[in-house]
């Protein structure tokens, strides 16, 4: 027996701006939205499938430093430097976290500064989800 991840919580201070952003990035659906404000994002199949659903939680608390935990995405369509393009447009930026240069992927943040990584990587779209 084993577990698998269903789902990633990010604390947040615009629930709404974070939901589109990683919406568009990772081609999400909203799924639901609670009393707290908390926006849940996935996959449009929904909770339970292949891939986590986001749930992003409103927080006033600044971030400390450094997230300990970190998003990484690659290309399911197109190479890695049309991807870099598209995540810039869509509000993503450079992030330095320590990077020597001579790395293959890109460090960036989304629109509240949560480091991500574009891997260089391209990686197979997932199937119809009606045949899980």
């Amino acid at each position: 027996m084993a577990c698998r991840i269903s789902e990633l919580v990010i604390d947040c201070a615009d629930p709404d701006r974070l939901a589109a952003f990683w919406s568009e990035v990772l081609g999400y659906v909203e799924l639901g939205r609670e009393d707290d404000g908390s926006i849940e994002i996935g996959p449009p199949v929904g909770f339970g499938g292949p891939q986590p659903t986001l749930v992003l939680s409103p927080s006033g608390d600044p971030r400390p430093g450094k997230l300990r935990l970190h998003i990484d995405v690659n290309a399911t369509d197109r190479d890695q430097d049309a991807e870099l393009e598209r995540l810039l447009a869509l509000g993503a930026r450079p992030a330095d976290v320590g990077q020597t240069g001579t790395e293959n992927w890109h460090v960036l943040a989304d629109p509240e500064g949560n480091e991500f990584c574009l891997l260089h990587a391209r990686i197979q779209p997932l199937g119809d989800p009606r045949r899980i």
